[in-house]
């Protein structure tokens, strides 16, 4: 009788001894923070540099809009200018858009005569940065209604930028490398008749 108490009594600690170590790993909680931050981390990381993507995008879309306006801005004090004042302009957008880069910008400045009729016509046009000018004397048939009317005389900038995404990990491979950030800007005269150009 004592025997088999003994034996009983054996039994029991050695089916405990089984499963204390599953009991103890799920009554643990060490580690679970560092294990919770793994998982966390990737995705935080991943947020800051969006965060950060954007507003550096949404900073250059501002200079690149501000860059375009004063172009038309500069140009429309005038009465008369040349190709080489045109040609300068790339140096006018490249300090607004500072420190930022305009590397493979397009720039193109378009002279626009408005007549009696309300007929827009390409009085001169320049462009820069490799982009083509428009041919003279051309139609021009997508002004804003603001700029629709007659007998005046509108200065049209069409400004470029391809802005470089994941600046903070410029080693990722991605298929969009580049945004391109563009803005087109209408100025009307300030005085007189016309802006000439005569050796555009």
């Amino acid at each position: 009788m004592e025997a088999r108490n003994v034996s009983a009594g054996a039994e029991k600690p050695g089916r405990g001894g089984l499963l204390m170590p599953l009991r103890r790993l799920l009554r643990d909680r060490r580690g679970v923070g560092a294990v919770e931050f793994a998982i966390v981390a990737p995705l935080m990381i991943m947020t800051y540099i969006g965060a950060f993507e954007i507003s550096v995008a949404v900073t250059m879309s501002r200079k690149v809009s501000r860059a375009s306006s004063t172009v038309s801005d500069l140009l429309t004090r005038n009465e008369t200018i040349n190709a080489a004042t045109l040609a300068s302009m790339a140096d006018v957008t490249k300090n607004v858009v500072a420190p930022f880069s305009q590397n493979g910008y397009t720039l193109k400045i378009t002279g626009i005569a408005v007549d009696t009729t309300g007929k827009a016509t390409v009085a001169w046009s320049y462009g820069g940065g490799g982009n083509a000018a428009y041919a003279k004397g051309a139609t021009v048939t997508n002004l804003p209604k603001e700029m629709d009317a007659t007998k005046t005389f509108v200065v049209r900038t069409e400004y470029t930028v391809p802005h470089k995404i994941l600046l903070m990990a410029p080693g990722l491979s991605s298929s969009v490398t580049t945004l391109p950030l563009s803005r087109t800007s209408y100025f009307r005269q300030r005085s007189g008749e016309g802006i000439t150009c005569g050796d555009c």
